[in-house]
């Protein structure tokens, strides 16, 4: 029996409870008076600034430094056995530590909404969805007007779905269930959870994918790092696959991340079927009970896979035996507010405490595993070349200078989708801009539309006629007219994907255009709707942000076009290039990936650019070698720890009086090593109404300078001009802007 599963000892009456609040540290509280012995583990109701709110306990002890006297009593416990396992409690403290981020936030974090509510967690009894009598005479009348019921019907003749597994089938299976309930075309029943999702399909591997695997499962059952360093298209999904049939063979669970919703239910999948397991999907399209359902048979062991989005880390998982994280490379695996951790290093950690290999998979790896692997900390495992001989796509740059673009379009990109819809093949024109124009001005005076609470520009949305800032939301109705001036001409300048739809709708009216971005998929369903669309050959030209730029497999897809590639190329960002080069790259992936040769066009007004080069040549190793070089000349990371510290207010007076005061101390106090830059105001200084001011902690070290932002913190508590002011602080920074 573990520490986690362990009773607290009878005589051990005082409680460690991280309490689920925006407060720094453990409190100590006594046993609820009812005497009921509360194990580590469980949660407890315990009065708090005024009310009751849900704690974890972390601990127990005989003694507490306040006395006992001093201390309040729990109101109850609400678990008869605990929720939350050892290795759990023990990665939330390190993540606690390591981030420097209240622990009850992070306890917060890691738990599904039923556990963070202050009642018991009643467990969901598995239910199974079965067709009904009336359900197949209505499948045997055909589709009709309800085509998604009528895929759903056809799945539950086949075989039974257990309803933990709706959301791994389809983001809007739920509503659609229901209405077929509602019809009483099917039915729900208990049933006893099933072990696996039926026998795996066959995998067949390259000589490059049987060595990968074979030297991740020799790994199983200790820690190690394994960077699966493989070409778009090479295959990267099998060896997953291989990987994990030999950890569920084991008896063992396996954890997958991938970065974005977008790329979940493809995945499950395919993991699903070649593993034959059990899958519990974890991501934010899901309601709580999806989620707390999934979080249970995760912990209860029924599921042997979990698949999901950066939350899927903390799932409670006993027989854990691999952890893959895909597309190891994105920033979408680190939280952008709040608690700011980075999923792929926590989960790192996870895989050191539970003793288990831990995979990062990526045709274009990050810097930071790179260099890992140069420190020989990980294990390169390489799968140079594509699957099934298929070629890696030609990339060419189209030199925008001098050229008459209509809708964002030089004539060689409009030349090329021309000759693939005569082919009958599909394209893929990527514009990382939402919006039908990124500028709204007048010709005669000037002016732009601003947004009235952010350092930017408002985003001229056309077909909801709207005008709207995609830093903080505002939005404002646009009549087409302005009073700028005695005679306003108003004029949209640039191309966004509302834009680029809408020229090409225009300059190819027999083609079908699908868009997929944000707005295009707000409602549920819409976006797996899309890329069924892509999948299926329906759609001819799609055009897409960066959500189609990663880890889509589109055979049919033969020409990708990057309508420009010059944001990232004047960004003050450090990182800015290496960005660049992965998304150019992961975006031409997306091309020829079947028999049909791929190409890829690359628009800018820089061709003559070192990175584009490299993205031509298909170089990343022979770039990031060039990059990582620079950075360690630089002392930047990956070969320096680095902290960002930020305070924003309503005036600008405020942040940067704190942060001033605070510099100042931090430079007096610092030891050797320990570099402050700062403060300064954020390149966006004000945002959603608040004005932003940073200060960069950097080390040599990073034990030395973990050390020293503990009391940089503990010195932030005393500062008086802290008072109207929100800091945050975000350890191992990927956006310093």
């Amino acid at each position: 029996m573990n520490s986690g599963d362990r009773a607290a000892p009878r005589e051990a009456r005082i409680l460690e409870v991280a309490v689920l609040a925006p407060v720094r540290g453990l409190f100590d509280y006594l046993a609820p008076a009812t005497g009921d012995v509360v194990a580590v583990g469980s949660r407890v109701l315990v009065p708090f600034g005024g009310r009751r709110r849900v704690g974890v306990v972390v601990g127990t002890k005989a003694d507490s430094a306040l006395g006992q006297q001093q201390l309040k009593a729990a109101t109850e416990c609400l678990d008869r056995r605990p929720h939350v396992d050892a290795s759990t409690l023990e990665l939330v403290r390190w993540a606690a530590d390591y981030y420097h981020y209240p622990i009850g936030e992070v306890m917060a974090a890691a738990l599904p909404g039923g556990l963070r509510a202050p009642r018991p967690f009643k467990p969901a009894q598995p239910r199974v969805w079965k067709i009904t009598a009336a359900g197949r005479e209505q499948l045997a009348a055909g589709p009709g007007r309800a085509p998604r019921q009528f895929q759903l019907l056809t799945w539950l003749a086949e075989q039974p779905i257990y309803g933990d597994s709706l959301p791994a089938l389809d983001f809007d299976l739920v509503p659609v269930v229901r209405r077929l309930q509602a019809r009483g075309l099917v039915v729900q029943e208990a049933a006893e959870p099933r072990p696996s999702s039926g026998p795996p399909a066959d995998v067949v591997l390259n000589e490059a994918q049987r060595h990968a695997a074979g030297a991740i499962v020799a790994g199983l059952g200790r820690f190690g790092v394994a960077l699966l360093d493989g070409v778009t298209g090479s295959g990267k999904t099998e060896v997953y696959i291989e990987s994990a049939r030999a950890a569920l063979a084991r008896g063992g669970q396996v954890l997958m991340l991938v970065p974005e919703i977008a790329l979940t239910q493809q995945t499950i999948r395919r993991l699903a079927a070649g593993t034959g397991a059990h899958v519990a999907a974890f991501h934010s399209g899901m309601t709580p009970a999806a989620r707390s359902r999934a979080w249970q048979s995760a912990a209860t062991g029924a599921a042997g896979l979990v698949i999901g989005t950066r939350s899927a880390l903390w799932t409670v998982m006993p027989r854990l035996a691999l952890i893959v994280i895909d597309e190891e490379h994105d920033a979408s695996y680190k939280q952008s507010d709040g608690f700011r951790y980075s999923a792929r290093d926590v989960a790192v950690m996870l895989g050191r405490m539970r003793e288990v290999p831990v995979v990062l998979g990526s045709a274009t790896p990050s810097g930071e595993s790179l260099a890992n692997v140069e420190a020989g900390k990980y294990q390169r495992l390489a799968l140079p070349e594509r699957v099934a001989g298929a070629a890696p796509p030609l990339i060419r740059i189209v030199d925008m200078c001098g050229q008459n673009l209509v809708g964002g379009l030089a004539p060689a990109l409009a030349a090329a989708l021309e000759a693939r819809l005569a082919r009958g093949e599909q394209s893929i024109l990527f514009l990382n801009r939402r919006g039908y124009a990124p500028v709204l001005l007048c010709h005669q005076c000037g002016w732009s539309a601003r947004c009235g609470h952010c350092d930017a520009a408002l985003v001229y949305h056309k077909r909801a006629g709207q005008l709207v800032c995609h830093h903080c939301g505002q939005t404002l109705r646009f009549t087409g007219h302005a009073d700028c001036c005695a005679q306003p001409e108003l004029v949209a300048v640039g191309t966004g994907t509302q834009r680029l739809e809408e020229t090409l709708s225009e300059r190819f009216p027999a083609a079908r255009v699908v868009r997929i971005d944000r707005d295009a998929v707000r409602q549920s369903g819409q976006l797996e709707q899309r890329l069924g669309e892509v999948a299926d050959g329906s759609a001819d030209i799609v055009v897409g942000t960066q959500m189609m730029a990663k880890g889509h497999d589109f055979p049919l897809v033969t020409l990708v076009g990057v309508v420009d590639a010059d944001d990232r190329l004047y960004s003050a960002d450090y990182r800015a290039t290496e960005r660049l080069a992965q998304l150019l790259l992961q975006v031409a992936g997306r091309a020829g990936r079947a028999e049909r040769a791929g190409e890829v066009l690359i628009q800018t007004h820089q061709p003559g650019h070192p990175v584009l080069a490299d993205v031509v040549r298909g170089d990343y190793h022979g770039f990031m070698q060039a990059t990582l070089a620079a950075r360690r000349a630089a002392e930047l990371p990956p070969y320096a720890a680095m902290a960002l510290l930020r305070a924003e207010a309503p005036g600008s007076d405020l942040p940067a009086a704190f942060l001033r005061e605070l510099g100042a101390a931090a430079r007096q106090s610092a030891p050797p090593g320990i570099a402050i830059f700062g403060p300064l105001p954020a390149p966006m200084e004000r945002r959603a109404g608040r004005y932003r001011w940073q200060l960069v902690l950097q080390a040599a070290q990073r034990p030395a300078l973990q050390a020293f932002l503990g009391e940089v913190i503990d010195r932030i508590e005393t500062m008086r001009s802290r008072r109207g002011v929100r800091w945050s602080l975000d350890v191992d920074p990927l956006e310093m802007l």
